[in-house]
């Protein structure tokens, strides 16, 4: 074993853990005595690019290593902030927290595409950069696993709403299910760990692989329903942020993708608004809410752009999220309608336990404005 270093840092996703990782891992465990895997996405809500917890993860490396190697493995989640700068500097501190002052640190890692730029975030550590391991990445074993039913079943699904019932009759057959897992697998088989396939096979089973197989074939037919434009559109969207009494009102979402998390009031701008009338029509039609515009206008504190790229899977969505501060008058009578399910006041001293059930990054919206994480304080130190 070579040890230049004290520490070697492998930073990933891994969803799903395949033996691409591994090999990175391993160069990182040749590298030096301690290692650190810095799991991103964590406390995210499960969502086809996200389906699985940073604790199912964690699971499935150690149990792709040897006990030996497992020892030697400290494991570092770090939640994404939708900014790079940030996010670096939280996986610094995490870091920081695991080494000794002092310590000499490489960072092993390839550079796959745009989404690997994050390796150059870390002056002062020794950068490792190797050539692709294989010719694997999860995002094709994510869509394999996730559209297993319909690789399965063939055309028998041949629209949205059956698809639906096509995953729903599956996950009540477990043979059929077990089935056409490993019909979809059998191409990616040799790049699949054994501890991998055999946790692929065991969520398939529960609940949470039928709606998620669902999210996916919506989002599938999402993109499809675009596929043919010139360019790739951009999207524009709002979002209501109310405040009143340390609360704030919340949707559960009615609808996939996203189908019963939480988020805050908002969606898709018209063609004849403005971004504000866009978010009082938005607001008035989830929530009933029936504030005067004066009212909402004399509340508002702040308009905030939300434009990275990764933030939406049903293509490129920028928003305008709205954020208004009624003090302590009193709470505005709500009502779910249209997108929403339902519609709540939490306490907003609640939401940061809350993370992992909000649609995709609404958490991170209500950060912005309530501090509900440390960003606020890792941005400083940017």
């Amino acid at each position: 074993m070579t040890t230049a270093c004290d520490t070697a840092i492998y930073i990933g996703r891994f969803e799903p853990v395949h033996h691409a990782h591994l090999a990175l891992l391993r160069q990182a465990l040749a590298s030096a005595r301690q290692v650190i895997v810095v799991i991103g996405s964590a406390w995210q809500a499960r969502s086809p690019r996200n389906p699985f917890t940073w604790q199912e993860r964690a699971g499935m490396l150690r149990q792709a290593l040897p006990e030996a190697e497992r020892a030697r493995l400290q494991l570092l989640p770090v939640r994404d902030y939708y900014d790079e700068p940030v996010w670096a500097q939280a996986v610094r501190r995490g870091v920081a927290a695991l080494t000794t002052p002092g310590a000499r640190i490489a960072l092993v890692g390839h550079f796959k595409d745009a989404t690997s730029n994050y390796l150059r975030s870390f002056p002062g550590w020794e950068l490792i950069s190797l050539p692709r391991q294989g010719d694997i990445d999860a995002s094709t074993l994510r869509d394999a696993y996730l559209g297993a039913a319909t690789a399965a079943q063939a055309s028998a699904a041949p629209n949205a709403a059956l698809h639906a019932q096509t995953g729903a009759d599956l996950a009540t057959d477990p043979a059929a299910n077990l089935a056409a897992i490993d019909a979809a697998l059998l191409p990616w088989k040799e790049h699949i760990p054994p501890a991998t396939l055999a946790f692929l096979r065991d969520f398939a089973q529960k609940p949470e692989y039928a709606a998620l197989q669902h999210e996916w074939h919506v989002l599938r037919d999402y993109r499809a329903s675009w596929a043919g434009a010139p360019y790739p559109p951009v999207f524009v969207t709002v979002d209501a942020v109310l405040r009143c009494q340390e609360h704030v009102l919340v949707i559960r979402r009615a609808h996939a993708p996203g189908k019963g998390q939480l988020a805050v009031p908002g969606g898709f701008i018209e063609q004849k608004e403005t971004l504000w009338q866009s978010c009082l029509r938005e607001l008035a039609e989830e929530t009933h809410c029936a504030l005067p515009e004066a009212a909402l206008r004399a509340a508002l504190r702040q308009v905030q752009v939300f434009d990275h790229p990764e933030r939406s899977q049903r293509g490129r969505t920028i928003t305008h999220a709205h954020y208004f501060d009624l003090g302590n008058a009193p709470f505005p009578a709500v009502q779910a309608d249209d997108d929403a399910l339902q519609a709540q006041w939490l306490p907003i001293a609640a939401l940061a336990g809350m993370e992992d059930q909000f649609f995709e990054d609404h958490f991170h919206i209500l950060d912005r404005f309530l501090q509900l994480t440390d960003a606020a304080e890792l941005a400083r130190g940017v």
